[in-house]
């Protein structure tokens, strides 16, 4: 299968009941396949009238209780970027799939790319955290598209899972152990107060909209009650809640695979699509007899500081291949003081080789 199908069936294995999104390549084949398995699945699915109205279908389709999910690339995100602020703001449990392509503007709408790595970071205003997935495989979209539900609905959160245009569209086998269907998160009911919390890194219980008590969602700073609120303590509350309820969670949410040798001078950190390649030039430098270490990181945000620690251990030299201009390697720079830093980019549409890593190795 491709990692459109791949996306889809781990939302219908998740639970998604809702999804809206708006033609665009290469992300289409996303909406094209819930529209044929949600309504079978006892979902509903809707294409709007453009992006900005698909994920504000979402929005409110997961304020009623549905598991709802979105799809789009680049140009989409620019798009959404207003509401994807108004979800953190309203605390919604909400899936966003990027399938990434080359940027910036239209750029190349059937070429490959993984630019948007720092854009879905700090895609709206404000500078609140977001968990933000990669997948490098099409296991990897079907068991990352249940984990970003299941994070969703655990924190009360929109959650990020990049793909790209090669992963989307290209057919590869995968071994249906894979697939098999995991446990859901159920999202906590609230009491009454839909926003209310103790500690900052609590998550509040979740009050739907449209019941017989009344509930407000407002994009506008507010209180636990969802009363917008001028009170400076309570806005220092609020919005350090947004934060500390992801942040303090980063090690839980670091999903890696660690391939560690030990005494290795070199270690590669690598994800998304570049990740195959270096599985395929660590394996073949360690027949060659060198001491090399490998980290594949599926979680990039918020950063899984503590796995990354681990990997660079004694190393001197560290490799990190992107398919762009570097933009998790700034992220890696804040770790590896006194390190000799390799950057391994490609940003022509091509897919970096393994060959290509092998030479900085």
């Amino acid at each position: 299968m491709d990692g459109c199908e791949a996306v889809s069936l781990g939302a219908i294995h998740a639970g998604c009941t809702f999804f809206a999104g708006y033609p665009i390549t290469p992300a289409s084949s996303i909406l094209r396949r819930m529209m044929e398995m949600l309504p079978a699945a006892g979902g509903v699915a809707v294409q709007g009238e453009d992006e900005i109205a698909s994920i504000g279908f979402c929005i409110g389709a997961a304020m009623t209780g549905a598991k709802a999910m979105t799809a789009t690339s680049g140009p989409g995100m620019s798009l959404y970027s207003e509401n994807i602020g108004l979800a953190i703001m309203g605390e919604v449990p909400l899936v966003i799939v990027n399938v990434q392509r080359m940027g910036p503007a239209t750029g190349g709408a059937t070429t490959t790319a993984e630019g948007d790595v720092q854009f879905c970071r700090w895609v709206t205003s404000g500078g609140y955290p977001l968990v933000v997935y990669a997948a490098t495989n099409v296991a990897d979209a079907y068991r990352l598209t249940i984990e970003a539900f299941n994070t969703a609905e655990r924190l009360r959160t929109p959650v990020i899972l990049l793909s790209s245009k090669d992963l989307a569209m290209t057919c590869e086998t995968a071994d249906t152990a894979e697939f098999v269907r995991p446990a859901r998160v159920t999202r906590t009911s609230g009491d009454g107060v839909p926003y209310a919390f103790r500690e900052s890194t609590d998550v509040p219980g979740f009050l739907a909209v449209g019941g017989d008590r009344l509930t407000r969602f407002t994009g506008s700073i507010h209180d636990g009650r969802g009363v917008i609120t001028s009170d400076r303590k309570k806005i220092d509350r609020k919005l350090t809640h947004l934060r500390d309820k992801i942040e303090s969670r980063a090690d839980e949410l670091a999903i890696v695979r660690e391939d560690l040798q030990e005494g290795a001078e070199t270690v590669v950190i690598a994800y998304g699509a570049a990740a195959r390649a270096a599985r395929e030039a660590v394996r073949d430098a360690r027949r060659d007899g060198k001491r090399v270490s490998l980290l594949v990181l599926y979680t990039l945000w918020p950063t899984p500081v503590a796995a990354i620690r681990r990997a660079l251990g004694g190393a001197k030299r560290v490799v990190v291949p992107e398919l762009n201009t570097g933009q998790y390697l700034c992220e890696i720079e804040r770790f590896a003081a006194g390190r000799e830093l390799v950057p391994v980019q490609r940003i022509d549409g091509g897919l970096l080789t393994p060959a290509a890593l092998e030479a900085a190795l």
